[in-house]
């Protein structure tokens, strides 16, 4: 039911599932899959950046679960080569993909480009994952249509957050740029969860084999709050906004893990905690914009393959 979930009682047996998380070293991506860990399923992906705390990671659940086999990959959403190398690995040894969280993040980093010349916000949080999704995408269909067919859900982790990028919406023609002036890397970040949001959108129309959503965890005390802090605005996050308004991981994680194993979700949707949809306003909700994001996604990404 919308607005109440219990991880532990709620989410159904998930023998047999493979699971993959970006961003799974700590907190939301960490905690997901501490509580997936509980329902047995085959096998639990880590995707880490940094592979010692990706250890510790692993080290931890194989403590708490000898039902499920762990693999832990190295995945640098910065690089397009690193995207391509863990997710050939994933599909050298998977031979199915149930529950893809494509969670990992970054916010208010100091003006940059990723490896490949982007955004640093925009090419990690979107770009990079957008990547990832389409090498795993032909998986994600064989294990949805069978046999046995699959209820197949793939998570993107958005934002509330969205509503303060800029009012026009994503500006494509600076999306190679490192700064933009009178634009701070909060409003960058903000930017990067609206294409998370719109991104989910258009997968859910073009691959309906599988089940598409973008869901705001809520204020979540997580790393993303103890970047040193670049500009005014990130201070404020820091010090106002967060010790006020943040919730503990293990709240804050429950709307994603309701996504991806609640009978009720719909495809395409926006969820806000728990569970609470028809929330996205403004620019999340025109369609054109969203057309715009595939169209330019698709361009950047067009002729990557493994």
């Amino acid at each position: 039911m919308a607005g109440t979930f219990d991880p532990s009682s709620d989410i159904p047996s998930l023998e047999g599932k493979a699971i993959l998380i970006t961003g799974a070293n700590s907190g939301l991506g960490k905690q997901a899959a501490l509580e997936l860990a509980k329902h047995k399923p085959a096998q639990i992906w880590i995707n880490a950046r940094n592979l010692d705390k990706g250890d510790a990671i692993l080290s931890e659940l194989k403590s708490q679960s000898a039902d499920t086999s762990f693999f832990l990959q190295q995945l640098d959403l910065t690089s397009f080569d690193s995207i391509k190398k863990a997710a050939k690995a994933f599909l050298a040894s998977a031979t199915r993909l149930d529950i893809l969280f494509l969670n990992a993040g970054i916010m208010g980093h100091p003006a940059a480009v990723t490896q490949d010349g982007y955004e640093i916000h925009m090419g990690t949080n979107h770009l990079g994952h957008a990547l990832l999704l389409k090498l795993l995408t032909p998986l994600l269909i064989k294990t949805a249509v069978g046999p046995p067919s699959a209820d197949i859900r793939v998570v993107i982790t958005s934002s509330v957050g969205y509503k303060f990028s800029n009012p026009k919406g994503i500006q494509f023609d600076d999306l190679k740029k490192a700064a933009v002036e009178g634009v701070t890397p909060v409003m960058q970040y903000a930017q990067s969860k609206l294409a998370n949001l719109l991104y989910a959108q258009q997968v859910a129309k073009r691959y309906p084999q599988f089940t598409t959503v973008s869901v705001h965890p809520g204020s979540v005390k997580t790393q993303l709050f103890l970047r040193e802090p670049g500009d005014e605005q990130m201070r404020h996050l820091q010090t106002v906004v967060a010790p006020a308004k943040s919730i503990v991981v293990e709240e804050g994680v429950k709307n994603q893990l309701w996504a991806a194993t609640a009978p009720a979700v719909k495809s395409g949707i926006y969820y806000e905690p728990i569970g609470v949809a028809d929330m996205a306003t403004g620019r999340a909700t025109e369609e054109e914009m969203a057309q715009n994001l595939w169209t330019w996604t698709e361009k950047e990404l067009e002729g990557i393959n493994i």
